[in-house]
């Protein structure tokens, strides 16, 4: 039986020859197991015509991989995958019979016992998703971080490309960080002061693990972010859930034994408040009273479309005891993974350490592709499209909301990518979401973001950052339908 010829297909601004992406597509297809020994291949001519390229280079990529042995000639019969292709073998399952390792008492540490929101991996698939966080395929510069990519593949970057690092940083990207990026949040800092990390999680876990032990409190916001929360829950200091307000964490409501106070200011995670200056002034006081250092996750300042941004916490910080997180996973994708701290020179000393121990460094081929993705400007043009198309967004969202009498619990004054909502205090949320599944619409239940055991269970959140403009409304109709119909 033949291989079908729908099976090829060639990528829109594929790398190389024609010919040579015709050969990667059939040897890949060989590699994994797709195209079987003695399959055969779709004729040169049936190929050309299908891909819209010329029968000669089907032709030669053809002839290519018969010279390396994938395929076989059959005289007029046509091309067949080899019997000498390097197939990977069948997978056969080892049996292991019953496994005697007693799991309740051989695990020292649990570590999946929280309800940290799970995104579903086939979120695209939904007509109307209102998901946060993930990377919109219309707006991200896929053309231009190709391009760096490949350049930072080049010969010139080859140390970049294959070396160890060992505890250091790209100093290319540590330096467009150091004059570019924190500059717009008033913040000045030198390279001693400044670390790579993989992506704001692992920073916010490297300062948990240098500032905190059993004998330490950590006052986390109420609601917050639920990673940060679960990550503290684990550790062995004392964890302080501190509820906010509509302008964020309230300074008097510190403890008198706080040690360390993690806040999002510039955007509260999850309600979107933002932090008055004047709080700002009394929190650091605060802070200075109770000799406690403040951790600030500075995670979507980029998007800042509705108004400028106010300056950053440790812009304001003259003693040093502010740890500035940020992350370029909101204004680039997630799946990159990284991000950066700012501290006083002896704290970024001991994270590099820590660091080192545990991953050594972020990739230095993807430190060297967003370095040259940042200095060549594609990144502030790629933040001046996102922000254009999430005011579109933001402004359908805010329309159809009200159209439909829904209810904001909290939305972002200077914009960012989504809403805190509230549904009827009877209302769980979480059903509400497993409802709308059924109806192609994805909305993040609200509960998780809280600490307290009698938690809320009427909050949502609303991410507009990869829905499209013309689906808001019908989605939010939706939502609506729902809720009045529990």
């Amino acid at each position: 039986m033949g291989i079908s010829v729908d099976t090829f297909f060639l990528e829109l601004n594929g790398q190389g020859t024609l010919q040579a992406q015709i050969q990667q597509m059939i040897a890949e297809g060989i590699l994994s197991g797709r195209f079987h020994v003695g399959e055969k291949l779709p004729s040169s001519r049936k190929l050309a015509a299908h891909l819209g390229v010329s029968r000669i280079t089907v032709t030669l990529a053809y002839t290519e991989l018969l010279a390396n042995d994938y395929l076989t000639a059959k005289g007029r019969s046509g091309y067949y995958v080899s019997e000498n292709a390097p197939v990977p073998p069948k997978y056969t399952p080892t049996p292991r019979g019953d496994e005697t390792v007693d799991w309740t008492t051989a695990l020292a540490r649990r570590f999946s016992d929280g309800d940290t929101l799970t995104k579903p991996a086939d979120w695209r698939d939904y007509r109307y998703p209102f998901i946060y966080g993930q990377a919109d395929r219309s707006l991200f510069d896929h053309a231009n971080w190709r391009l760096c990519a490949v350049r930072a593949l080049g010969h010139k970057d080859f140390d970049s490309l294959t070396g160890d690092y060992v505890d250091q940083d790209d100093p290319l990207l540590v330096e467009f960080i150091a004059r570019h990026t924190l500059p717009r949040r008033g913040i000045a800092a030198r390279p001693e002061e400044i670390l790579i990390t993989m992506g704001a999680q692992n920073a916010l876990w490297l300062a948990s693990r240098i500032l905190l032990n059993h004998n330490r409190t950590a006052v986390i916001e109420d609601p917050c972010y639920y990673a940060l929360r679960d990550l503290l829950n684990h550790s062995d200091c004392k964890v302080a859930p501190v509820a906010v307000d509509r302008d964020g964490l309230p300074p008097e409501a510190l403890p008198d034994q706080t040690d360390v106070i993690f806040t999002t200011p510039s955007h509260q995670s999850p309600t979107t408040a933002t932090m008055p200056v004047d709080r700002r002034t009394t929190l650091l006081a605060r802070a200075r009273e109770l000799d406690a250092m403040v951790v600030e996750d500075d995670y979507e300042f980029e998007m800042a479309f509705l108004g400028a941004p106010s300056p950053a916490l440790k812009s304001m910080d003259r003693d040093g005891r502010v740890i500035y997180v940020g992350s370029f996973s909101k204004s680039l994708f997630p799946g990159l993974r990284l991000g950066y701290m700012v501290g006083s020179e002896p704290f970024i000393r001991e994270a590099r350490a820590l660091r080192s121990l545990v991953l050594r460094h972020p990739p230095g081929h993807i430190q060297r592709t967003a370095a040259y993705f940042l200095s060549l400007g594609h990144y502030d043009a790629q933040i001046r499209r996102m922000s254009k198309a999430l005011a579109q967004r933001r402004a359908a969202l805010d329309q159809a909301v009200e159209q439909h009498g829904l209810t904001v619990a909290g939305r972002g004054v200077l914009g960012g990518s989504s809403i805190w909502m509230s549904a009827p205090d009877h209302m769980d949320t979480a059903r509400l979401a497993q409802e709308l599944q059924g109806q192609s619409v994805h909305i993040e239940p609200g509960a998780p973001f809280f600490s307290s055991p009698d938690r809320p269970q009427n909050f949502y959140r609303l991410g507009y950052s990869s829905i499209a403009p013309d689906r808001i409304n019908p989605g939010i109709k939706r939502i609506a339908e729902a809720i009045r119909a529990c």
